[in-house]
């Protein structure tokens, strides 16, 4: 019997899907620090994921609520009589993945697979499908499957999202779209897009943050020392930036009426700058290191004298990088390689603390990393002090795969092999 086209792409894509429920120990061997390296229970450093990015278990410096979930948590449906309910949550799930796809032309399977086996480092189209179409895991789904789990409704956006990249997602709210996508701020659209890669997970923060890996926030008073509108490393000791074009970053950030950017970047590794600032001008930017049809700052072109082998072994794990978004709410990252990526900024913590968290993102993850209301909330424009000097809290800090803070051997970012300063326009 001749097997058709469509029915061996269904069978890759099955065979393409996320793993769920492999118990693995975050941070042992892999990608994970050295022995001594890390300090605290439950501190690790960055490590790779599966193809669905959903990290588990405990969060060293970053305890999102999405991320905290046991392993177990990765199956479909919460185990209820062991072995046999978790396989039969598998061939429901199987039953009613297969139901849709069949459903699918070629030229859409193909594109759903080009995403899926990229991982989303090849950028895809949009895979535009019936957006009022549920899929029912339980009574209503197909013969076959016979859950005892009650019934459970998915979009099909959530669903391919469930299959081929987090498992253990259950709601749409735990997700948000890219800007990429044609579905991005529509509401209720007659078509949606269903790639699973034009999505990412929410890292919720939690409220109040934990006790440790703290900063005090005293770094956020101005510099009298410091007379550029720009400010200084907060790490490296005031080390001075060199503008491109020849421009010096105070004129870079400060001609008046240049709103030509709205950021710029600053890649580091250690205590010393790769290359010049990187002006951003459009709404979203690429930062990587390799990847495919890469189109923006790429990190793998820059020339470094940097012969650690530490910070050669970093940089190799940067991969599909971080993508960074200005939306209407505020500064998104998007954290598209195998690693996790730490995040330090005034905007994330509660503005009462005196205190900083470094927040851990995991692969495939979301966090909004700068609140510009917040930081004119924070700024307190009404303190003369304030007014005339610089402040830092328009400056966000995310290291690559390396963490940093009282949890790490590393206290300061400028210990960190790899790692970005990205300075927002105030205005």
């Amino acid at each position: 019997m001749f097997r058709t086209k469509r029915s061996a792409l269904v069978r890759r894509l099955w065979r393409s899907r996320a793993p769920g429920g492999e118990d693995e120990e975050e941070g042992v061997g892999g990608g994970g620090g050295g022995g001594g390296e890390l300090r605290g229970e439950g501190a690790t450093d960055g490590r790779a994921y599966g193809a669905g990015g959903g990290g588990a278990g405990r969060a060293g410096c970053c305890l999102g609520k999405a991320v905290r979930g046991a392993k177990g948590h990765h199956h479909p449906h919460p185990p209820t009589s062991g072995a046999g309910a978790a396989g039969g949550a598998e061939a429901d799930l199987k039953a009613l993945t297969h139901s849709v796809l069949k459903k699918l032309k070629e030229r859409q399977l193909e594109l759903l697979l080009q995403a899926v086996e990229s991982r989303g480092g090849t950028r895809t189209a949009c895979l535009l499908l019936p957006g009022r179409l549920d899929c029912r895991l339980g009574p209503g789904a197909p013969a076959s499957a016979q859950p005892a789990q009650p019934p459970s409704s998915y979009s099909l956006p959530l669903l391919l999202c469930k299959v081929f990249r987090w498992p253990d997602l259950r709601h749409s709210s735990e997700v948000k779209r890219l800007c990429c996508c044609e579905s991005y701020g529509k509401i209720n659209p007659e078509l949606v897009c269903c790639n699973p890669h034009h999505l990412s997970r929410l890292c919720e923060l939690e409220s109040p943050p934990p006790p440790y890996s703290r900063y005090p926030m005293d770094f956020l008073k101005p510099t009298a020392a410091c007379p550029d509108a720009v400010p200084s490393s907060v790490e490296t000791g005031g080390t001075n930036y060199l503008a491109p074009g020849g421009l010096s970053d105070s004129q870079l950030l400060l001609e008046p009426g240049d709103r030509s950017h709205w950021c710029v970047v600053a890649y580091w590794e250690e205590k010393t700058r790769v290359g010049r600032l990187y002006c951003v001008q459009e709404p979203s930017l690429d930062i990587f290191y390799d990847l495919p049809q890469g189109n923006g700052f790429c990190l793998g072109q820059l020339n470094s004298d940097n012969k650690s082998q530490l910070v050669q072994k970093v940089r190799s794990k940067i991969g599909c990088g971080i993508q960074l978004t200005r939306e209407v709410d505020g500064v998104w990252v998007y954290n598209r390689s195998s690693y996790p990526i730490f995040i330090k900024s005034a905007t994330l913590d509660n503005p009462d603390s005196r205190t900083l968290l470094v927040h851990k993102v995991f692969p495939g993850f979301s966090i909004k990393a700068f609140d510009y209301e917040k930081a004119y909330s924070l700024q307190r424009p009404n303190d003369h002090e304030f007014m005339q000097q610089p402040w830092t809290g328009f400056t966000v800090q995310i290291s690559f795969v390396k963490g940093w803070g009282q949890c790490y051997t590393r206290q300061f970012i400028s210990s960190c092999p790899c790692w970005l300063e990205v300075i927002f326009n105030s205005r």
